[in-house]
């Protein structure tokens, strides 16, 4: 019988220890899942933002935190994030934000606010197209702000020694350009896209310092300025057929064909007009400072992308260490590299400029020293309506079919009865 209990206490043992020693394995594998998944994160961007294997390597080794990249096109970004919200899941922990989706974003509750040093805060210099209400929504990583080009040898070959300083010399010197041959010799964005309705908010924004009022509607006399501006330029003849039908950028690339002799446009033509690649008048072309109303502009806009760390990510912390990381001046100076992004932080923009990695500057400098919001409140959620009222507006002036104060009408009309939403 003492034999028989002994047995039995042996193997109860047994189990126990086998228990204990499964429950071991099974609390030891759980926390290698758990470990994992925290030094995991996922980044969605476009293709234009996908740092090299070796960079992405550099910063596993730095941090342990391994980066899963999901290349997804820009177009797709928004509607991805907002499936994933209505099934309450998560598509990604960094994701893209583009300067016109942050009042979207920042509604949905979709982007988890971010903090960052004064020192930085004063370094960025497109930080307040990503900040609503005092809140810090998302990183800029790539600049992207309004600058003047003009063709110096087209401007002199018309007879015109300086370069147009208001929006006024710019139409008189057109008119002048035209005459002496250049049939087209503005490029701008009529088209009814995106584009279209930017390029009327930085004339009106260069003109007058102001789009919209601090209640959120147009102001009008601004923006009845810069349509007048744009009738006359229609009026004139001076913008070529195609960019009323044609894409805003094909329109931009004109000033790289020399089809046409003066354009308000991106930065990225600071280095395009210098590439034999894409253009036809490599060292005729110069950066300006944008015009304004009496003299330069005191005032331009930026269209910068940024990277935001998702409300719905596991891995907050994580994800904001990979923003920092990616945000840093080193890697700003790598990112111009491999990819051509324009850093976001004044020092290194200066410091690429002083040791000439980026080439024919001109104002460049100057400029980025006066980019500002144009939105009183920040960029609004309801601005992709509001955008298409404007560019549809627009392309009807470019087609005859509407007057400047049609077009303000229906522009305004189609604002008012978003705010009222």
């Amino acid at each position: 019988m003492k034999k028989k209990m002994v047995s039995m206490m042996l193997v109860a043992a047994m189990v126990t220890a086998m228990a204990v020693g499964c429950g071991a394995k099974s609390n030891s594998a759980n926390s290698d899942k758990k470990s994992e998944k925290e030094n995991s994160i996922t980044f969605m961007a476009p293709d234009w933002a996908i740092p090299s294997d070796d960079q992405l390597n550099e910063f596993t080794n730095e941090t342990g935190i391994e980066v899963k990249v999901s290349e997804v096109g820009w177009d797709d970004i928004r509607e991805k994030l907002a499936t994933a919200a209505a099934g309450n899941k998560n598509v990604a922990d960094v994701v893209e934000v583009d300067w016109s989706w942050v009042g979207e974003f920042k509604t949905a509750g979709w982007l988890e606010p971010l903090e960052i040093s004064d020192v930085d805060k004063e370094d960025f210099l497109t930080l307040d197209t990503f900040t609503i209400d005092g809140e810090i929504l998302a990183i800029p990583y790539s600049n992207d702000y309004r600058i003047a080009y003009y063709n110096k040898s087209q401007f002199e070959k018309a007879g015109l020694n300086e370069a147009p300083k208001t929006y006024a010399d710019v139409l008189e010197a057109a008119k002048a350009l035209k005459a002496s041959g250049v049939e087209y010799p503005l490029a701008m964005s009529m088209n009814a896209e995106e584009k279209a309705a930017t390029g009327l908010m930085w004339t009106a924004f260069q003109m007058n310092g102001v789009v919209w009022n601090d209640d959120g509607t147009f102001n009008k006399d601004a923006m009845m300025a810069a349509l007048n501006y744009y009738q006359e330029v229609l009026d004139a003849d001076l913008i070529a057929p195609e960019d009323k039908t044609a894409s805003g950028m094909e329109a931009y690339m004109r000033i790289c064909s020399g089809t046409a002799s003066f354009l308000v446009g991106p930065t990225m033509f600071v280095s395009k007009t210098q590439n034999p690649e894409d253009s036809s008048v490599v060292g005729q072309v110069e950066p300006i400072l944008a015009p304004g109303k009496e003299g330069t502009a005191a005032k331009t806009m930026a269209l910068p992308e940024a990277l935001g760390v998702t409300a719905t990510s596991e891995n907050k912390e994580a994800a904001k260490k990979f923003v920092e990381w990616y945000t840093s001046a080193d890697m700003q100076k790598e990112l111009n590299e491999t990819l051509g992004s324009l850093p976001t932080r004044s020092s290194v923009l200066k410091e690429l400029v002083a040791d000439g990695t980026i080439a024919n500057a001109g104002a460049m400098l100057e400029e980025a020293e006066l980019i500002a919001s144009p939105f009183p409140n920040g960029v609004p959620a309801y601005y992709a309506e509001m955008s298409s009222a404007m560019y549809n507006a627009i392309h009807k002036m470019a087609l005859g079919k509407a007057t400047p104060e049609k077009a303000y009408d229906e522009m305004a009309s189609a604002l008012n009865k978003l705010l009222k939403e």
